[in-house]
């Protein structure tokens, strides 16, 4: 098993500065990871180092040594954030230090998944040292991810102890997780640099799914498209890059300066950075104060750090040891997963009080009441059943969004267009408007059916992602499908509903009373002032027994009939005057005029003039 096929993974190392994480990873890859003059003279690591190693069983892992001074924290959440495996240093001769249990409380945190402790410069030491500290270190490591992590005395120095911490860590890798592998691809980029006659490049832990040459890379959260020129891992040149591993990627056309470490290098339409996410944390055992909703935090989370401000939900402090739901908002976006780990620190204190998972990377602006059972039900969710949990948190979701919100393509659900809806939130919506449907036709017998406009309105009150048309407009979409309501043109009615004025005496009595007035018929003013009422008279005209001929004019189907017979033997002998239509139908100017713009605008006749002509003689 060899080439990028045999990747097993990325490593971190961890510990107090000074404690010999970069001689180590000297010894055991023969590569230096300390890149920068500063750290070769001062002797400690102040950025991220990267090396790699081919292990007996030929998995091949990567390196990333991070800093152990309290100062180069940040870098050292760089390093560790995307990475789930790491090698713990300590050394023997100086044991326990401040830096090793803020390490450690991190790496618990982060809820690593495996780890192999060094316990170096063991060439320093003599056996009873060896001995205590190794206790020392197992007794640190109690009620953390790292109990029961296999404690290898070595030195980088005459070798000895590096065979078999070579085989904890081979033993470590076989032992890990299956990554996923072929999901959406995801690097976060802790290093970007220039080089001459490429261009730029950056590198980080690759995990998700594969990134290949020539595909069209997106920024996040920038939204920067740039193409993939060239990808390396461990120095090689490959077409295709799995996770998880450390890779180099070459960006055409991409400046410098308009990338940075945090940033989310993926592809187009898979990911969606957030401001707002939602979660659990814990606080750390050393905390000696409350963790409240007051004060500024940093958040870290991968290789990204942003200004954060929280709010607890349920409790308003935790102290030692403590968990609670929380909201975190942060001053720029960043890319985020479900149950991606993250590191809460107080930006005064400049001290680790707490980290968690993320459990929803797009909440509802407001939280709501039901706030701890929604997040208490993601808690219980796996990745399968994530995107259904989004679906019923929210009613309705866009196709769209259910892959950058989930990383899983389908919902099931209720399918509505381009939108995914939830069986009961869809079940609810629908009887709501079939009773809005009902309740207009037992209102309004004479009328076709519901304005459509109207049963918007009615679906945005019942559930508030309908207050978008193009979610309302499927559902009614589908409720027509399903039988449940018919749509003429605008209107929206219950099957049974059929509107007719047939056998009604108030339809028979205002048809007699324009019969009788023909040629001089009632207008709809003096109909009205009859008592004959407007919504009547729309519908006996949707019938078709009395036609529409302007705002304020309506007559028989027989008399326009009459009226277009008229025109006809006029328009043989030459054409139509409104004088001389006037005098044959034996009304006045008042009812001509409006008669005869009627049959211009239905085609029968067209001006020329002062007169009329068949339009198709």
């Amino acid at each position: 098993m060899t080439g990028p096929e045999a990747t097993a993974g990325v490593i971190a190392t961890a510990g107090h500065v000074d404690h010999g994480k970069s001689s180590l990873i000297v010894r055991l890859t023969g590569i230096d990871p300390d890149r920068w003059a500063e750290e070769k003279r001062r002797g400690l690591t102040i950025d991220l180092g990267f090396a790699w190693l081919t292990l007996p069983s030929g998995r091949e892992v990567g390196f990333v040594d991070v800093p152990g001074h309290e100062r180069f924290i940040r870098n050292m959440l760089a390093g560790v954030g995307p990475v789930r495996l790491v090698v713990f240093v300590v050394a023997a001769d100086e044991g326990w230090k401040p830096q090793s249990e803020e390490h450690l409380q991190i790496l618990d945190l982060l809820e690593v998944s495996g780890a192999v402790v060094a316990l170096t410069k063991r060439d320093l030491v003599d056996d009873a040292t060896l001995a205590a500290r190794t206790e020392q270190v197992r007794a640190r490591l109690e009620g953390t991810r790292l109990q029961g992590a296999q404690v290898v005395a070595c030195s980088s120095v005459t070798g000895q102890g590096i065979d078999e911490l070579v085989a904890a860590i081979d033993a470590m890798a076989g032992a890990a997780p299956v990554p996923d592998t072929g999901g959406r691809p995801r690097q976060y980029l802790d290093r970007v640099f220039t080089i001459r006659g490429a261009g730029t490049v950056v590198t980080g832990t690759l995990t998700g799914g594969p990134l290949s040459v020539g595909r069209e890379a997106e920024i996040l959260p920038s939204g920067h498209r740039a193409r993939i020129r060239g990808l390396q891992s461990h120095k090689r040149t490959v077409d295709v890059a799995r996770p998880v591993a450390r890779v180099a990627v070459n960006l055409a056309g991409t400046p410098r300066t308009d990338l940075e470490r945090g940033d989310v290098l993926t592809l187009p339409g898979q990911w969606r950075p957030t401001s707002m996410f939602e979660g659990w944390i814990r606080t750390v055992r050393s905390l000696d104060h409350p963790v409240t909703s007051r004060g500024a935090f940093k958040v870290y989370a991968g290789s990204a750090e942003r200004d954060a401000r929280i709010r607890l939900f349920g409790v308003t402090e935790l102290r030692r040891g403590e968990r609670a739901f929380v909201r975190v908002r942060l001053n720029r976006p960043v890319v985020l997963d479900f149950r991606d780990p993250f590191v809460l620190r107080e930006a005064g204190r400049r001290e680790t009080v707490a980290g968690g998972e993320v459990l929803d990377t797009e909440p509802p602006e407001k939280p709501g009441r039901d706030v701890i059972e929604r997040l208490t039900a993601r808690m219980d969710a796996d990745r399968a059943g994530l995107a259904a949990r989004l679906v019923a948190d929210r009613g309705f979701v866009r196709r769209s969004d259910i892959l950058m919100l989930t990383g899983v393509p389908d919902a099931g659900g209720v399918a509505l267009g381009a939108w995914i809806g939830d069986q009961t939130a869809v079940e609810r919506a629908k009887t709501a408007l079939t009773s809005a449907v009902d309740a207009h036709h037992r209102e309004h017998p004479l009328r076709s059916g519901l304005d459509v406009a109207e049963a918007r309105v009615t679906l945005a009150s019942v559930e508030a992602p309908l207050h978008d048309v193009s979610v309302a407009d499927e559902l009614i979409a589908w409720m027509v499908a399903q039988g449940a309501l018919v749509r003429t043109g605008t209107v929206v009615r219950l099957p049974e509903h059929a509107a007719t004025t047939a056998g009604r005496e108030d339809a028979d009595r205002m048809i007699a009373a324009v019969t009788a007035g023909e040629p001089q018929p009632p207008t709809v003013a003096e109909l009205a002032a009859a008592g004959h009422g407007r919504e009547l008279l729309q519908a006996v005209v949707a019938d078709g027994r009395l036609v529409r001929i302007s705002a304020d004019l309506v007559i028989t189907p027989e008399f326009l009939s009459q009226a277009e017979q008229v025109i006809r033997t006029q328009a043989a002998t030459g054409g139509v005057t409104v004088s001389s239509f006037r005098q044959a139908l034996g009304t006045s100017r008042k009812y001509a005029v409006p008669i005869l713009e009627h049959f211009d605008a239905t085609g029968v006749t067209k001006r020329q003039g002062d007169v009329r002509v068949l339009r198709n003689p």
